[in-house]
């Protein structure tokens, strides 16, 4: 249910500081990197300039968030071809996205845009420069990715880009989400149903629907979404209440006001979420069916995806200046995550 409130705190009610939960104890899988990943990360970086037009000064932000790290640890097992696929999807995902936050490109239109060429690849004919971007990644896609993969993809494009029209509407009308109903709305914001069939296309495979649909397989796909959703929340919070994001953005935030929590409580309460997560994750994995020998080594290799998916993108959040900040080094040690001044609120 969502309600325009305004939660409103003094200054002297706000703290300085609060410390890091220690997520990555708590996220045991190996961490695991690809060894293709400068060279892939080199030539991934051109894409920005060659297909998304970045020049200086924007590019520059894109280029030290070193998204080939970030394809590296969570596709280890990827050959040099598809990594840089997914290295390129990742660059398009932050730039397409920042692009929708801040007002640069129109929502609907890059929305019906990117949908058409990913219906019609063949014959779309766009000059929406983001549908552009996405035929870039999309084509090579199509190379290898099986039909129900690719299918599972275009699927999660649709939601991703439903969920993003639906909170830059809430921001513009000033609404606020309660605890259940930001986690519903983040599960689409964090585009886990678009990376999973990367999952697929890195390994060659392409699960039946039956098999994917599976309530048990849908249930450790839904807690490797929410553990990636909240810590990053987690990580990011600092940047967030800086800049003068939206109360209700963050599950740090939604907690204080659904719960009435501090920030230190709120810090804490998101941590057991993810220790849940990884909990229902694990219960399910004990529960998974067999569907005969073949379809079961497919089914290992994309749940060791999801895993390398979760641990993969702790770790490169938590080294990733554009969440951590450049006190990132120092963070892991002593994990003591001091407040931002406060920027003025977004629009």
């Amino acid at each position: 249910m969502i309600s325009s409130v305004t939660h409103k705190t003094t200054p002297d009610s706000e703290p300085s500081q609060f410390i890091l939960p220690d997520l990555t104890n708590d996220c045991h899988y190996t961490l695991r990197e690809n060894p293709h990943r400068h060279a892939v990360s080199r030539a991934s970086d051109k894409w920005l300039s060659d297909v998304a037009q970045l020049v200086e000064p924007e590019i520059r932000g894109y280029v030290d968030m070193d998204t080939g790290a970030f394809a590296a640890v969570c596709y280890p097992d990827a050959d040099p071809f598809h990594l840089q696929v997914c290295n390129e999807f990742f660059n398009l995902i932050f730039v397409i996205d920042d692009w929708m936050e801040y007002g640069v490109v129109d929502v609907q239109e890059t929305h019906e845009s990117c949908m058409r060429m990913l219906r019609d690849p063949i014959n779309s004919d766009t000059e929406v420069l983001s549908a552009k971007m996405y035929k870039s990644i999309f084509s090579r896609f199509r190379e290898t990715a099986g039909p129900r993969c690719t299918e599972r993809f275009i699927h999660g494009s649709d939601s991703y880009f439903t969920a993003v029209a639906k909170q830059v509407d809430d921001r513009a009308k000033g609404n606020m989400y309660d605890l259940q109903s930001y986690i519903n709305t983040r599960r689409d914001l964090v585009a886990m149903k678009l990376c999973l069939p990367f999952v697929e296309f890195v390994a060659g495979i392409d699960l039946s629907d039956e098999v994917v649909s599976h309530p048990v397989v849908k249930a450790m796909e839904e807690a490797t979404n929410d553990h990636i959703a909240w810590a990053n929340d987690i990580l990011s919070y600092n940047k967030e209440q800086a800049r003068g994001g939206a109360p209700w953005e963050n599950i740090v935030a939604v907690l204080m006001h659904d719960r009435g929590l501090d920030l230190q409580g709120a810090i804490d309460y998101a941590d057991k979420m993810c220790k849940d997560a990884i909990q229902r994750f694990e219960s399910n994995r004990a529960s998974l069916p067999s569907w005969g020998e073949e379809v079961d080594r497919q089914m290992a290799i994309y749940v060791e995806g999801m895993q390398n998916w979760m641990v993969g993108s702790l770790h490169w959040h938590l080294g990733c200046v554009r969440f951590s900040g450049e006190d990132r080094l120092a963070l892991k040690q002593d994990r003591i995550v001091k407040l931002l001044p406060k920027g003025p609120c977004m629009a």
